[in-house]
């Protein structure tokens, strides 16, 4: 049967329905503008939602630090449980309800309830036609002539059904960064050589292989007394026995409490047990990355809590997805699914417990939370892409604290588009001949987001609103996290809009002082922080400040 072919027209495509790709959305709609926003998935959110992790932010998010409309879809969250969730009184008026109580984060919360506030800060743009959103769609191929990209061709992943869309500018806002070599765009994958870059913790030769892993992963809750053991995974001898080959060692088998500590580089042991320790309120995995506490909510209305594991254990380490082929990705990504499936069958049958025994029979997956059969995540979590070469590549002397000792703020960006703040955070990575990098984790200090780092070096209408911006290898570890990846996308969209509206382009905004104080100030009266304050106390605003 022949596939059907249809055309389209808009002024901005985003591939990509990720957290950058909606905040990309809703700039291009809230400046007047025509988007077209794609999403491989039949969620949009990315991280958010079809990753199932709960946003990772600074210390400081409650007062500083993310854009008005970031601010706008945690208020949303908080709102959504108030108006539909039985609370307890005290839940309730706590003006910072964290539903999940999980300590990772101040907002820890379902998947869904994400899903339903991004629809909902998108629905009147998609209503009045002004955001055409189409989902399970992806990108095969891409139409460019010279430096700019006319057209890009989608598939509709049910159908077969291919659409051709043309516009004026083309934000990648995949997880992967997939329109990259798609359009020719000019990009780098993995570690850069020290001799390229002089940071202090890159490698001594490139190494494009060296991608941090992915992960699949799930959300549970506990039953006490009922038995919820799933089938025995296929693979599952396979992954029991498994250990890691990373430099510096791992401290055995994957499947174990047992990891490396992140900024130690010794061996730590993590604590597990179902709704806690009682009396600890950091107390381990169950409530780091928890998403529901039932005790936020009417007693007896949940019988146990949601747990959301995102953990070293589920972190694939037989290839990277960035230069992968279609089949390889397609292998990797099952691979890594059977991967989670046996962690949580050891977890049920196997796992050491605090009182002697093994494992918790009671753990039951919660697929119905994640929006799947196989009660993982629809989707892996990524955290390294395809990334641009960029006009600025932002460095590792430039945010990380040893680098620039005695300071409070990493350095400063005339063209600032916005700021974040997190650790720089890369875990075990896929690496090269077989053995990879343990973690990589470096203080920083509170940063910018350099429009430089958003023009790529040659294309000129192709923007990317995401992971794919010119970091590198070493600072995408802090320019990955959901409130940095919205701020990404919403300047990639206004930037779009912008230039649709004065006929710039990206790089003239950069290079001309008073086009970018324009835009600049564009960006500020829509509640985009290009500076942060003064006075900051870092330990307030490092997120992981708690030991496990």
């Amino acid at each position: 049967m022949k596939k059907l072919k249809t055309q389209a027209q808009t002024d901005v495509l985003i591939v990509g329905g990720g957290v950058g790709g909606c905040a990309a959305a809703l700039a291009v709609a809230r400046a007047g503008y025509r988007a077209i926003l794609t999403e491989e998935c039949d969620w949009i959110g990315g991280q958010l939602t079809s990753q199932a992790v709960p946003p990772d932010e600074h210390g400081w998010i409650e007062k500083f630090g993310c854009t008005a409309s970031y601010r706008s879809f945690r208020d949303g969250v908080r709102m959504y449980y108030r108006r539909n969730y039985p609370l307890t009184e005290a839940a309730r008026a706590n003006p910072l309800l964290n539903p999940g109580n999980g300590w990772v984060s101040p907002l820890c919360h379902e998947p869904r309830v994400a899903l339903a506030i991004l629809n909902a800060m998108l629905a009147p743009y998609v209503s009045n036609g002004q955001v055409g959103l189409l989902l399970e769609h992806r990108a095969v191929k891409a139409e460019t002539s010279g430096d700019r990209v006319q057209a890009v061709t989608l598939q509709d992943l049910r159908s077969g059904e291919e659409r051709t869309i043309t516009a004026s500018y083309f934000l990648d806002a995949t997880e992967l960064g997939d329109l990259l070599p798609l359009t020719g765009t000019e990009y780098v994958t993995g570690a850069e050589a020290q001799s390229e870059t002089g940071e202090p913790s890159a490698p001594a030769d490139a190494q494009p292989g060296n991608v941090q892993a992915f992960s699949m992963c799930f959300a549970m809750e506990h039953r006490d007394g009922e038995d919820h053991t799933i089938e025995r995974p296929a693979s599952y001898g396979f992954w029991r026995d498994y250990a890691p080959q990373l430099e510096p060692a791992w401290p055995g088998r994957l499947l174990s409490w047992a990891i490396t500590h992140p900024r130690l580089m010794t061996p730590h042991t993590y604590h597990f047990h179902p709704h806690g320790e009682p009396g600890k309120a950091f107390s381990g995995l169950w409530s780091y990355r928890r998403i529901l506490d039932r005790a936020n909510f009417t007693p007896g209305f949940y019988a146990s809590d949601i747990s959301l594991m995102n953990v070293p254990m589920l972190d694939y380490l037989l290839g990277d997805l960035c230069n992968a082929s279609e089949e390889e990705r397609a292998k990797h990504i099952r691979q890594a699914r059977e991967l989670s499936l046996a962690f949580f069958y050891w977890m049920q049958t196997e796992a050491p417990r605090p009182d002697g025994g093994q494992g918790w029979k009671g753990l039951r997956l919660r697929g119905d939370v994640t929006g799947t059969i196989n009660g993982l995540a629809k989707m892996p979590y990524i955290r390294e892409s395809r990334r641009i070469q960029a006009e600025f590549t932002i460095l590792e002397q430039h945010v990380a604290e040893a680098s620039r000792p005695g300071q409070v703020y990493a350095e400063n960006f005339p063209d600032s588009v916005g700021v974040g703040y997190y650790r720089i955070d890369l875990h075990p990575s896929t690496g090269q001949e077989g053995v990879g990098d343990n973690y990589i984790d470096v203080g920083s200090l509170p940063f910018q987001i350099p429009l430089g780092a958003l023009i790529p070096r040659r294309m000129e209408n192709l923007l990317p609103a995401g992971k794919n911006i010119g970091t590198t290898h070493i600072t995408n570890g802090c320019y990955r996290l959901h409130p940095v990846e919205w701020n990404i996308g919403e300047a990639a969209g206004s930037l779009a809009a912008h230039c649709l509206q004065t006929g710039s382009v990206p790089r003239a905004v950069r290079s001309h002082a008073q086009r970018l104080a324009e835009f600049q100030r564009l960006l500020e009266k829509q509640g985009v922080e290009l500076r942060w304050p003064d006075g900051l106390s870092l330990a307030e605003g490092d997120p992981h400040s708690h030991a496990m």
